[in-house]
């Protein structure tokens, strides 16, 4: 891991210019081409890029995610990840429960009555990585809140395996996160499924969920067609640590997200030197044990960093700057901090509360704004997937009483016909 200290300026600004969501211009262009395609050959385009990039070919009957399919993958699954994954429902449910908006409606004493309606979207897609790996979790973040919004649809895709399944333990998680149906494609292609429409797939509202750059290019190139969630680009942690921080805990919680992505980024402020070698020497330890240890070591090697700082106030003030996904406040007293803390997509708090418990347990959604996102970002949550409608209502007396105020902005604006509107009520009157 490279070291920084933190007065050299030029390598702190290097570090939080870094952009790994930007795509080349060809990769956009060839993104674009695979939109136009499915926008306009539907499911034909859909198999053709399904068996160019997952290497297998399905036929429309084969698109949808059967029942048969899915009762199949309960018995494959363990009772154990079963439990599990039911405790980590249970938490997103309560958790997302609380976020939860209600109609309002406020009248005045002119008998104006403001108001706002909240109703969720009728139909979502879900966007959830898989192929050769599984990731149920992401099923749960993005499926739950969804349900307890009260949306009618929730659609999920997901990259089929060569043998033209999906991985048992993701279908589980589908099926008990409240999924209403599955449909076997990934990749950019399965984004323009979603926001145009292919077969039996019927286009989504809006997409959410977390994809490598094709998916972040083709979600950036949908919008306006349908909604998004975000754009999310390779994950992150950033930790803070003091010198009472064991040595051991860091060096694992970086490697946490070094394991994603050979892009992922790794980064350790830190007030001692000593602890730094320590902790450098515990990732190295621990590199050898993974089961994605090429992985995790080219994107440590690559993208993982420590910052020597002289103190917490210099640390915190590099994590605004940068924005992280996720961040780590691995201090004594974490707590008198957290005010300080302006940019961040999910804070974790004190020595034992590693970043891993937001990803599977803890209640908060782990899709969380990168790349310094977070200054403008929020994580997914429930009222992502809610829409609010504006509520309107004057009375006689009111119009009267106000209309003069909005015939004067109407006439300085130049809107004859937006004041005449008005005019004619109060003359009538």
């Amino acid at each position: 891991m490279k070291r920084i200290f933190y007065d050299d300026k030029t390598s702190i600004d290097t570090l939080l210019k870094e952009n790994k969501m930007l795509g080349t211009k060809e990769l956009f262009e060839s993104v674009q081409g695979i939109l136009y395609d499915i926008k306009a050959n539907g499911y034909n385009a859909v198999r053709r890029y399904t068996a160019k990039f997952d290497g297998i070919d399905l036929n429309e009957n084969e698109f949808r995610v059967s029942a048969e399919e899915i009762e199949e993958a309960m018995t494959c699954v363990d009772e154990e990840f079963i439990e599990a994954i039911n405790l980590s429902i249970l938490n997103v449910e309560a958790f997302h429960k609380k976020q939860m908006l209600s109609t309002t409606m406020d009248e005045s004493e002119d008998g104006i009555i403001l108001g706002q309606l909240i109703r969720p979207i009728e139909r979502v897609g879900l966007y959830v990585p898989g192929g050769t790996a599984a990731y149920p979790s992401s099923v749960v973040m993005t499926a739950v809140p969804a349900k307890v919004a009260g949306v009618k649809d929730i659609i999920m895709i997901t990259p089929p395996g060569k043998n033209g399944k999906i991985n048992p333990y993701t279908l589980a998680a589908a099926k008990l996160s409240g999924v209403t149906n599955i449909y076997k494609v990934g990749g950019a292609q399965g984004i323009g499924t979603l926001a145009y429409g292919a077969g039996p797939l019927k286009k989504v509202d809006k997409i959410v969920g977390p994809g490598n750059i094709y998916v972040t290019i083709a979600k950036k190139i949908v919008y306006g067609t349908v909604d998004i969630d975000m754009l999310a680009g390779p994950s992150e942690i950033l930790v803070i640590a003091d010198e009472k921080a064991n040595p051991k805990y860091i060096a694992a919680d970086l490697l946490s997200q070094g394991e994603h992505d050979k892009l992922a980024s790794s980064i350790l402020v830190t007030f001692s030197e000593k602890l730094a070698d320590a902790i450098e020497i515990e990732v190295e330890k621990q590199l050898k044990f993974l089961s994605r240890e090429e992985i995790a070591r080219a994107s440590i090697e690559n993208n993982g960093a420590i910052i020597i700082a002289s103190n917490i106030e210099e640390g915190i003030s590099f994590a605004n700057a940068y924005g992280p996904e996720h961040l780590e406040l691995a201090v004594e007293d974490p707590f008198i901090w957290l005010d300080s803390i302006k940019n961040a997509g999910a804070v974790f708090l004190g020595y034992y509360t590693p970043e891993p418990i937001g990803d599977y347990f803890a209640g908060p959604n782990h899709v969380l704004p990168t790349n310094g996102t977070s200054r403008f970002y929020s994580p997914l949550n429930t009222h992502t997937y809610l829409k609010k409608t504006s509520v309107i209502s004057y009375t006689k007396e009111a119009i009267i009483k106000k209309g003069k105020y909005i015939e004067k902005l109407a006439e300085v604006e130049g809107f004859t016909a937006h004041k005449n509107s008005i005019t004619v009520r109060m003359k009538d009157e």
